[in-house]
């Protein structure tokens, strides 16, 4: 079982990953508890700043990928990484209401355009079919520097002092500070082409089905707030007994993904896969919801430990499956010139999820009980089956998109006369885009080609025609994974 990431990029990306995350780790420990203890924050005060903070988060998240995407993602992650750094170091100075919460909002903004700008690096310097396996590492390593930085703000829980909490924070800014010159090992990534003159500047915002794609996400990454917060405040409302098994499952969960989320990724490699994972992800999240549901019920001490070991044990499982399988998707979907965008629009679900999440799960759960533990279930049924179909939907929206070259007219006849003379695979594939793979699953039919999940009649969709020539049948050669167009 390999945990380390291989030499290389993926491993540099995993080391800046592994640093910043330590110090998210200690922050998000100890945060909350300073600024109502030290700065005199109301709960209330505090919980209704950090929701505005993430919504302008979540909003700036395309904008700022689409920086990446015009001025290359890597002097932009440095950039946002380095004003992480400073914001935490700000918070070393902050005594009073309005400096904090001018201070928040900054710090989810730039944490949300530095997650995309970090995946349209990833996008730019690792292989489309190695993607959803470097993500995996990455993953690891953010799983890895949060139990570590959990423990760093542990130590700084039970020393109780300002001292300590400040040192907290002093970490936090550190470790972005690290991060940051990690990143800069890392080579320079060409930046987006121009823009063509009908294209958008921010094309996501008019990506429909995309748009469907995010939203169906969001309901999967409901399941964030669920070890973090409800987990936990079921546990104590219900078995009053067992309050602390519920850092003991965060414990498993942490560990479980370090150790086999590369595992899990590794067979998800196209839209299929990846939609199949999230289908079979919203199996397991349903199953985990009726377990947790079973500990409503009055059981023996030890039984009710068991459940919910049980349930956090399909939890976590789900979770891996739902992750490597968004990756994907998320990645597929995307033009290659507009990765930071996408990413930043596609995070939106995790901001969502984190902002509106603990309300709603907490009044479905903690406060309705059993039955709320199965409508979610049939929620993260519903949208893991959801997922598939409006994938499906967004890659054909996008292959419909694509613009067509722009060229003078005798330019534009001598690009169809040679089009014309291409063999009938090349035009094929030309037609299609090379990243969508030929495969034959099931006999074709006269005049179709294999494509992704079912069987299309062989068009040039670049001209909006026939193939000249090769009506009459396709022919596949054992062992072959791409069709040959024969004529009739």
């Amino acid at each position: 079982m390999r945990i380390l990431p291989p030499a290389g990029v993926v491993r540099t990306l995993s080391a800046a990953q592994l640093s910043s995350s330590l110090g998210d780790g200690a922050y998000y420990t100890c945060s909350a508890l300073y600024f109502t203890q030290f700065v005199g924050l109301s709960p209330t005060l505090l919980g209704l700043s950090l929701t505005v903070a993430w919504a302008l988060g979540s909003v700036a998240g395309v904008p700022l990928g689409h920086v990446a995407d015009r001025h290359g993602p890597r002097g932009t992650a440095v950039l946002l990484t380095v004003a992480a750094a400073s914001i935490a170091a700000s918070f070393l100075l902050i005594r009073s209401y309005v400096p904090f919460l001018l201070a928040i909002c900054l710090y989810a903004t730039v944490q949300s355009g530095l997650a995309a700008a970090r995946q349209a690096l990833l996008a730019g310097l690792v292989s489309p079919v190695e993607r959803t396996g470097a993500l995996a590492y990455l993953q690891s390593m953010v799983n890895a520097g949060l139990a570590v930085g959990a423990g760093l703000g542990g130590l700084a829980l039970g020393h109780g002092t300002r001292t300590g909490f400040l040192a907290v924070f002093a970490v936090d800014a550190l470790s972005f500070a690290v991060g940051a010159l990690v990143l800069l090992r890392l080579p320079p990534v060409a930046t987006a082409r121009g823009r063509s003159g009908n294209e958008p500047r921010l094309a996501v915002l008019r990506d429909h089905p995309f748009a469907v794609v995010t939203l169906i996400n969001t309901v999967l990454m409901l399941r964030l707030p669920l070890l973090s917060l409800v987990i936990p405040l079921w546990i104590a409302t219900r078995v009053p007994g067992l309050t602390w098994l519920a850092s003991a499952l965060f414990v498993l969960n942490t560990l479980a993904v370090m150790l086999f989320q590369v595992r899990t990724a590794r067979a998800i490699t196209d839209l299929r896969t990846a939609s199949r994972a999230v289908r079979g992800a919203g199996v397991l999240l349903l199953a985990s919801c009726a377990v947790f549901a079973v500990s409503g019920f009055d059981l023996p001490l030890w039984a009710m430990a068991a459940v919910l070991i049980c349930a956090a044990a399909l939890q976590v499982v789900g979770e891996m499956k739902q992750s490597a399988g968004s990756w994907q998707i998320s990645f597929d979907l995307a033009p290659a010139h507009q990765v930071g965008q996408y990413q930043g629009f596609f995070g939106t679900s995790t901001a969502v999820s984190r902002t509106l999440g603990p309300v709603l799960l907490t009044a479905l759960i903690v406060t309705w009980g059993v039955p709320g533990w199965l409508v979610l279930g049939g929620l993260f049924l519903a949208a893991g089956h959801a997922m598939g179909p409006a994938a499906r939907w967004a890659a054909r929206n996008r292959r419909r998109a694509l613009p067509r070259p722009a060229l003078p007219g005798p330019a534009r006849q001598e690009e169809d006369a040679r089009a014309e003379r291409e063999p009938g695979e090349r035009r094929l594939e030309r037609a299609l885009g090379p990243d969508q793979g030929l495969v034959r699953d099931e006999p074709l039919q006269p005049g179709t080609a294999q494509i992704g999940d079912g069987q299309r009649p062989l068009h040039d969709e670049a001209r909006g025609g026939e193939l000249p020539g090769h009506r009459a049948r396709m022919v596949v050669d054992e062992g072959d994974r791409v069709p040959r167009a024969v004529g009739g």
